[in-house]
């Protein structure tokens, strides 16, 4: 069994996976973040299918890149829910993830960043990297020949089956992506 999170964006979700055959996938919405809704959505979800957390044999986050915020919160609670438990921890980003949905051999998968800008990758259909994730305004990313997926969809399930190819790590392994500096680190090197 596999549980996955994205809360990386405004409107995130959790996943329950059994290998990569969905269980339920729910969508969250908080204005005011993720933080004080995350661990009772996951309890209500696990209890809705009599799954005790225990069953859960690996974790899946969505590592970002999006809100830092919701990114640090995602990636903060699936560490601490796989270190609890002794179990390992897959990271995928938001870009693979939303890449998976799409088709062709070439994916460019796109969020808004805001500030004029997105975030956008290019990955074939076996989900490797061809353009490394970026952050710029799209006029200026190179999509080339690929065909581009924008936002929209829930994706822990998505961030779930990948999981379920790849299989997971120590949870200390697993990074944030977040592309973009934050605020703070723009100030610092503008000071």
């Amino acid at each position: 069994m596999i549980l996955a999170i994205d809360v990386c964006n405004e409107v995130g979700s959790i996943a329950l996976l059994d290998g990569t055959d969905l269980i339920e996938e729910r969508r969250l919405e908080s204005p005011d973040g993720f933080g004080h809704i995350l661990f009772g959505a996951i309890e209500d979800l696990l209890a809705a299918h009599g799954v005790p957390a225990s069953a859960i044999n690996l974790y899946a986050v969505a590592t970002g890149p999006g809100s830092f915020t919701g990114v640090r919160v995602g990636v903060t609670a699936a560490k601490g829910l796989a270190f609890a438990s002794g179990k390992p921890l897959a990271g995928v980003t938001n870009l693979e993830a939303l890449a998976s949905l799409g088709s062709g051999p070439l994916r460019a998968p796109i969020f808004d960043a805001r500030r004029g800008d997105v975030y956008a990758a290019v990955y074939d259909d076996a989900l490797n990297v061809i353009v490394p994730p970026a952050v710029c305004p799209i006029e200026n990313f190179p999509l080339g020949e690929a065909t581009r997926i924008d936002a929209g969809p829930l994706l822990a399930a998505a961030v779930g089956r990948i999981a379920a190819r790849r299989g997971g790590v120590h949870p200390a392994a697993v990074d944030a992506t977040y592309v973009r500096p934050s605020d703070a680190e723009l100030l610092k090197t503008s000071s």
